[in-house]
């Protein structure tokens, strides 16, 4: 029997923010319904930041998972044999842009969607949420937002931080109204869309009142219809 192939994207939050409660790394470990999981963090968004590396080990080491992670600015490791033993991929934030340039220089982008394939559930926050959509809205560019091509495992256009960033609504607004997209998958922080599939499953808030939601426009009105979803 094929494995359900999961997305956990967070719009923004979780341990590169806070240590605090660790909700929704709960909720993606336990996912992976194997005791003491193989987890992988990749870094890449930031330049593989040392301090964000100590974080992940401090909480998933907390969470009885088995974590490592790979460098990609220093010598690497083989890429596909280790992305091949784990049970879950979390990818960090920071430049998406950047991140997938050098994710497709070492192939890394076909050996993630070969383990996705198989059943590797992939995660990540901000950059490490967007990536995995057909098009993402990105920071990457210091003076505005820009709408980037990323990997295409599931299809769609994602925006993360919705709520949080100012600019955020407008520019996806924007884009709607000039017909740049037909819809898009909108998650404020302390959310995040799980994708089971290939299809919105539910979105789970891990702060207050939280949601995601499908932007879309009808006729020259801007529709946002929040996805089912669960509090944790």
């Amino acid at each position: 029997m094929n494995k359900d192939k999961n997305i956990i994207a967070i719009g923004g939050g979780g341990f590169g923010r806070s240590l605090r409660d660790l909700k929704i790394e709960r909720y993606i470990t336990n996912l992976s319904k194997v005791k003491n999981p193989n987890i992988c963090f990749i870094p890449t968004a930031t330049g593989d930041s040392d301090t964000y590396k100590v974080s992940f080990y401090n909480v998933f080491t907390k969470l009885e998972c088995k974590p490592t992670h790979i460098d990609l600015f220093k010598r690497t490791i083989d890429l596909e044999d280790h992305i091949n033993k784990q049970d879950i991929i979390y990818v960090g934030g920071g430049n998406t842009k950047s991140m997938l340039a050098v994710w497709k220089e070492w192939g890394l982008d076909l050996i993630l969607k070969n383990a996705y394939d198989a059943g590797v559930i992939m995660s990540g926050v901000s950059a490490g949420a967007i990536c995995w959509f057909t098009k993402g809205i990105t920071d990457s560019w210091e003076k505005e937002l820009s709408i980037l091509e990323c990997l295409d495992f599931v299809r769609g256009t994602c925006c993360p931080h919705y709520d949080e960033e100012e600019s955020r609504i407008p520019y996806v607004t924007s884009l709607l109204l000039d017909k740049h997209i037909n819809s898009c998958i909108a998650i404020e922080d302390n959310c995040a869309l799980h994708l089971k599939n290939g299809e919105p499953f539910r979105s789970i808030s891990f702060g207050d009142k939280k949601n995601s939601y499908f932007v879309s426009l009808n006729k020259k009105n801007i529709i946002s219809k929040p996805y089912t979803g669960i509090s944790i």
